[in-house]
């Protein structure tokens, strides 16, 4: 057990929280804690892709680019630390030997391609700092940062320090801005940001903190994305539509933006500075109104769009993953800072939607982009590298999600996934708990949580009842407590081994309409979008068909198979279908799949729907 407690010292680290040896301005409400297992389906997908993907890869392809350094224009170099990052995150949820030991090859084979002037990179010398040069040392040095606070390798962090230096140095000596490098009006390069500020958590260097600040201020200049100053305007609308949409002139980039708030926010951590706490909730909050559609993400052509409005639509190179997966991380940064369960019902559907939806079934492939209708279809192959950098971001998403589904609070703990599983923690007064979840979430509302603990404490047990949840049961040691959805239900009581806390959620399927008339409709049961998909019975996919919905619009659905045919739940509804005959036709049941399911096959791509097409009645109009 005290090995469960060291490890769950170290997993801070690896996420971005900051080791114990450090200290910051701000504290987090909370902090992660160990996983010792988590099983049901989401612990089938976390295994399937830690051996079919994490495990899978070739770290030495990874490698080779930092060997040859001839590039002046990819982004090759992105591909280790995200990898890495993300392999790193598998290891703490599962320490096998055999991932251990390609870590340690990775990050040796890494190091020996640094120069004597510390970079770490796969550009030529005439084009270093251009392009996504100092983009892919932001993942280089993420990644040997995550090594450190696993190993405590002494190493790793002076290659790190070495490496950030020769870029300090580098700007220094061409006396150049950061943000007129790179693309996307700095960002790509400026979200460097997160890494020098946590080597500065690390250090304790203040040369780290001064480049951090500096950054800051750039971003604010004429130049700059003006990421603090415009956090009040709408992120599709802060700068004129780019005539080069890749290009530097980009103000919309989605991926690239969130990065940049990440690492504002542990800036913030360091410094305290309300206004950049204030400047990410602000695009947190337009991001969540105006962007976000019914599967947890977005984007268009990797940018901004004020695309929740259009998400009924077919849309070109829609919700890329390196999108879905940053949103993820950026909920969880402010879900750790702030314990608000808006965060946590964002990541939930989410996770849950897109980012699963992104996943092959069998863990090894990830698509780039997944549309709300049409097919999942594999996208290309980046920078000779035999991957994407969807591919290799989808795991980084997959992989936060075992150290949050519990979570330390500063008066005990905070229930925010509903995943079955166990999860230990320290106690207020250091005694070693652990809370066993058992459950079928999100087929089932029916949420059960033992307590094991040495000996009975008082301490506080905080449980999320969803924003969606119109009505839910909360029972504690079998009496019912009232809350709020929305929020958490904090019970502080004394606890002793085997008490029990339930939480019974009513899924029901609730039927959500967008456009004008003729309207669209589509179908949530809980955190879950449901989807039409053609491999099921029923009419043809593209039939007209009307919810038979009651007063509240409330769809009766009925579980009709779970986790089988490579389909994770399917329900069975009523609908009324297009009739040409004088009087309404006879209702017809139609079987619907959750989204992540939908479409998404190992061998032919089935075609599939979310948005089901409405009759124009002139009536209406």
């Amino acid at each position: 057990m005290l090995r469960l407690i060291r490890q769950a010292s170290l997993l801070i680290g690896c996420l971005g929280w900051l080791p114990a040896t450090a200290q910051s301005s701000v504290p987090d409400e909370l902090t992660p804690i160990y996983t010792e297992k988590i099983t049901g389906y989401i612990g089938e997908k976390l295994d399937a892709s830690y051996q079919n993907r994490i495990l899978a890869q070739d770290v030495d392809r990874l490698v080779s680019p930092f060997r040859d350094r001839t590039e002046t224009r990819c982004w090759q170099s992105e591909f280790w630390g995200k990898w890495f990052t993300s392999a790193v995150l598998a290891y703490r949820y599962k320490p096998e030997p055999t991932l251990k030991a390609k870590l340690d090859k990775a990050v040796q084979g890494l190091i020996a391609t640094q120069t004597p002037d510390g970079y770490i990179g796969n550009y030529s010398e005439a084009s270093q700092l251009e392009q996504w040069d100092i983009w892919g040392r932001k993942y280089c040095m993420l990644g040997l940062l995550a090594y450190y606070d696993l190993t405590q390798d002494a190493k790793s962090l002076t290659a790190a320090r070495r490496l950030a230096d020769h870029l300090i140095q580098q700007l220094k000596e061409k006396n150049v801005l950061l943000v007129r490098k790179g693309n996307h009006r700095g960002m790509a390069t400026s979200s460097v940001l997160e890494p020098i500020t946590l080597l500065y958590t690390r250090t304790k260097e203040p040369k780290y903190l001064q480049f951090a600040e500096e950054i800051v201020r750039q971003w604010e200049s004429a130049d700059g994305p003006q990421l603090i100053a415009r956090a009040g305007v709408p992120v599709s609308e802060r700068f004129p539509k780019p005539q080069n949409w890749f290009g530097w002139e980009q103000g919309q980039k989605a991926y690239e933006m969130m990065s940049c708030y990440e690492g504002l926010l542990e800036l913030y951590r360091v410094t305290g500075k309300a206004s950049y706490r204030e400047a990410v909730e602000k695009t947190w909050q337009n991001i969540h109104d105006t962007e976000i559609n019914l599967a947890g993400s977005g984007s268009a052509v990797e940018c901004w769009f004020g695309g929740k409005k259009y998400q009924t639509m077919a849309i070109h190179h829609y919700q890329e993953t390196c999108v879905t997966a940053t949103w993820i991380k950026l909920n969880q940064q402010l879900l750790r800072l702030t314990g608000e369960a808006k965060y946590a019902d964002a990541i939930e559907q989410t996770y849950y939607n897109a980012l699963l939806g992104s996943m092959k079934p069998d863990g090894s492939d990830w698509a780039k982009y997944t549309p709300l209708m049409g097919q999942r279809l594999e996208g290309s192959e980046q920078c000779g590298m035999g991957l994407n950098c969807c591919v290799a971001s989808g795991p980084r998403g997959l992989f936060t999600l075992p150290s949050t589904v519990v979570m330390q609070s500063q008066q005990g703990v905070q229930l925010n996934f509903f995943v079955p599983g166990s999860y230990t923690f320290k106690s207020p007064k250091g005694q070693v708990v652990t809370v066993k979840c058992q459950t079928r979430y999100p087929v089932s509302g029916d949420i059960h949580w033992k307590i094991e603990i040495p000996q009975a404490e008082d301490f506080a047990v905080d449980v999320r009842i969803p924003e969606w949840a119109d009505s839910y049961q909360l029972l504690v040691k079998s009496q019912e407590v009232s809350g709020k959805k929305g929020t958490y239900k904090r019970l502080k009581q004394s606890w002793k081994s085997g008490d029990e806390i339930t939480l019974n959620l009513y899924l029901q399927g609730k039927v959500i309409q967008m456009g004008i008339e003729p309207q669209q409709v589509a179908i949530v049961r809980g955190p879950i979008l449901l989807a039409r998909d053609a491999r099921l019975p029923g009419p043809v996919i593209d039939a007209t068909l009307s919810p038979m919905m009651d007063k509240t619009g409330t769809l009766k659905l009925d579980l009709v198979k779970e986790n089988t045919d490579g389909i994770w739940m399917q329900f069975q509804g009523s609908f009324m279908p297009e009739s040409y005959k004088e009087g309404p036709g006879n209702p017809v049941s139609v079987i619907l799949c959750d989204y992540a399911s939908a479409g998404n096959t190992n061998d032919a791509r089935s075609r599939f729907r979310v948005w089901l097409p409405q009759l124009l009645n002139p009536q209406k109009l």
